[in-house]
């Protein structure tokens, strides 16, 4: 496989031939959780670029699941779990005006409508705030704003493993997606 050598913020990072930079191999927790997240998030943006409104809307039978409402989903769980859940912010648009309770699934069946342009800007802005909590928070250990109804609250290291996990889950949807689509394939 293919690698680069760059240096971003005084550390040396490796970016493989997809742009994806590398999980350090040595480094403490935080930063291999975060290692581990970029890398996640790179693979979701190198599945859905180049491609047009027509493709992030395309499905593979019986699924209704689409590239676009990938972007367009992980936003909101970038939001709701950084912003939101840790940080305790209000809800940001377009967060604040769906009606969860009546189209639970509103994010997936409303990026349908959504311009490419529109979706990418949505899913970076959102990740640009979620990196944001991250600088600021003192440590992995911290605890959500919010809570549970029994009071519990997750702490930053949940929050991490448990968007790793989510974007891990839905980037193996957008391989097969994108291969449905131009045949692009790859880890």
């Amino acid at each position: 496989m293919d690698r680069v050598r760059v240096v971003d913020s005084g550390r040396m990072t490796d970016i493989d031939a997809q742009g994806r930079p590398q999980p350090p191999l040595a480094a403490g927790e935080a930063d291999t959780l975060m290692g581990f997240l970029e890398f996640q998030r790179a693979t979701l943006a190198w599945k859905c670029e180049g491609l047009d409104a027509a493709d992030l809307r395309a499905t593979v039978a019986p699924s209704s699941m689409t590239l676009g409402g990938l972007l367009k989903h992980l936003s909101y769980v970038e939001d709701h779990w950084f912003s939101r859940w840790f940080a305790g912010a209000d809800p940001l648009p377009p967060w604040d005006t769906a009606d969860w309770s009546s189209d639970p699934d509103w994010e997936w069946r409303s990026s349908t409508d959504d311009p490419p342009g529109y979706l990418h800007g949505l899913w970076r802005d959102a990740v640009a705030r979620s990196r944001s909590v991250m600088t600021e928070a003192p440590d992995l250990g911290q605890l959500a704003v919010r809570t549970w109804p029994d009071g519990r609250a997750p702490s930053l290291r949940w929050i991490l493993c448990h968007m790793i996990e989510e974007y891990a889950r839905h980037n193996g949807h957008a391989d097969l997606l994108r291969e449905s689509i131009d045949g692009q394939t790859g880890e």
